[in-house]
């Protein structure tokens, strides 16, 4: 059950709904209303698209609002909304400049914003909002107020008195600011009960990276640092930073296996539930069907699963598994398999965070797989501190009971073999694999070097896969130098490959 951190003794307040789930759970419910609140971000962030959802989501409560634009006209406005299949029933419009007012007899230009008066400006608001009673007003933008104004001091004096206006008549406000002053406005922050600012961010390769964090919210408790978002048809998307701490269950210690005896022999018992496991070796050496397998496992035993795939495509996979024996097409169409091939150049790790507490807490996955970390950390380079963040995620799938499958590939076949990311102290059980050569051929071996939960074996088995699956073999015992790759035999061991041999 997910926990909320409280703070004792603080009275309640009435929150408004910023109408996007994410932003509002990040502010532990909404806005608290009657306040003003500064949205701050450069051009494109986001900013006019989150006052239409926070009007909109007024319009669904029965509250009227309104939309001030000084930069922007109505038609404009209506064109944004129409992107993301919206209309703005319900919500007013009011335009600074209009066709009458950029008649010559009230002498006004739009090119030259700073020849109109300021005080007029303000007046037009003020009747608008006396006359509408909005309880939810954006103003659009204070760029266009600050060159009316000219003055730093009465640019503040004119923005307090529309504070007090506004709390005066119970409006909850966002100030939309493009942060266009060759410095950041302080005397916006110290006005405002709270700051959201949004960022974009454009990487070497991929799309532009959004995040959002609230730097300023009076009275309330809320979720701190930086939140991953997307803006895309249909809105804004916000992804809560995880805080595993925040979701616990009782979830009780138990070993499942893996499908195949002997591996689960090697490991101790099979997969610890509550836990995660890194399988790690060099391309082709069996990782992903070995997680397929176990993942099969789970789904005859009546588990639900998520595998996440960023190195391969699904119909690669189901092809490649079924070959094996391992047909999840039936797991699919049933939904008790659900797999998700992303491409790790669209998406962020908190989008993939999102992603995941979504098939845990609302799909009921008891197996996730992420296949493979080298796309999840290499191909997120806009992405900022991605192993704490893998942390946190691990932790959270711990906390939530559920068996964890990491896959890494190393560089390298034989000999020097190495990973772009030490994910080692990550995980709870390391199973290793590798190539060595034994009588001309290339073979394979799999070892299980680390667990915090199992006592297993410190062995070293032969590895295989057939038409019937995953096989494994007895302990390599005349072989010297097989985790090394290059190896040297001594003795009469019998390998799956030989004749008679069978799996042990």
């Amino acid at each position: 059950m997910r926990r909320t951190p409280t703070t004792p003794n603080l009275p309640v307040q009435a929150r408004s709904s910023t109408g996007i789930a994410g932003l509002d759970d990040v502010l532990g419910g909404g806005l608290p209303s009657n306040h003003v609140y500064l949205v701050e971000g450069d051009p494109g962030a986001g900013k006019t698209t989150l006052g239409l959802h926070f009007l909109r989501e007024g319009v669904r409560n029965k509250e009227r609002g309104l939309y001030v634009t000084l930069s922007e006209t109505a038609a404009e406005l209506r064109t944004v909304a129409a992107s993301h299949g919206w209309n703005l029933d319900g919500i007013e419009l009011f335009e600074l400049i209009s066709a009458d007012g950029l008649s010559p007899d009230l002498e006004q230009s739009i090119l030259h914003p700073s020849q109109i008066e300021l005080g007029e400006t303000v007046r037009g608001v003020i009747a608008a909002v006396e006359r509408l009673q909005p309880q939810r007003v954006v103003f659009d933008s204070l760029s266009e107020m600050r060159l009316l104004a000219q003055d730093p001091l009465r640019y503040r004096r004119q923005v307090l008195a529309l504070k007090k206006f506004f709390s005066d008549n119970g409006c909850t406000v966002l100030l939309l600011d493009d942060r266009s002053s060759s410095h950041t406005d302080q005397q916006l922050h110290s006005i405002a009960h709270g700051v959201v600012a949004l960022e974009q961010a454009v990487d070497q390769y991929g799309p532009e990276r959004r995040r959002l964090r609230v730097m300023k919210m009076r009275g309330i408790r809320f979720r701190g640092g930086e939140h991953d978002f997307t803006l895309d048809t249909g809105g804004l998307s916000v992804f809560p930073r995880l805080v595993a701490a925040e979701h616990n269950v009782d979830a009780a210690l138990k070993i499942e296996s893996t499908g195949v005896a002997a591996l689960d022999q090697l490991m101790g018992g099979g997969l610890a539930c509550g836990s995660n496991v890194l399988f790690t070796g060099p391309s082709g050496v069996g990782k992903t069907t070995t997680a397929v397998a176990a993942t099969v496992a789970a789904l005859r035993r009546g588990e639900k699963a998520a595998y996440y795939l960023f190195d391969e495509g699904l119909a690669t996979l189901v092809v490649r598994a079924r070959s094996l024996g391992l047909d999840v097409q039936p797991f699919l169409d049933s939904g008790q398999l659900h797999i998700v091939a992303l491409d790790p150049a669209e998406v962020s790790a908190g989008e993939f965070a999102h992603m995941v507490r979504h098939a845990v807490e609302d799909g009921g996955a008891q197996v996730v797989v992420i296949d493979s970390l080298n796309a999840y950390l290499q191909a997120m380079p806009g992405s900022k501190y991605l192993l704490l963040q893998m942390h946190e995620l691990l932790s959270y799938l711990n906390r939530r009971g559920v068996v964890t499958i990491l896959i890494l590939g190393q560089h390298g076949l034989l000999g020097d073999i190495h990973a772009d990311v030490d994910m080692s102290y990550l995980s709870d059980a390391i199973l290793l694999f590798r190539f060595f050569e034994a009588r001309g051929k290339l073979l394979k071996a799999v070892s299980m070097v680390k667990s915090r939960t199992n006592n297993h074996e410190q062995t070293i088995r032969e590895f295989r896969l057939g038409s019937g699956g995953i096989e494994v073999g007895q302990e390599l015992t005349d072989f010297q130098g097989v985790l090394a790759g290059v190896t040297a035999y001594h003795g009469t061991f019998p390998l799956l490959g030989d004749p008679g041999s069978k799996a042990a």
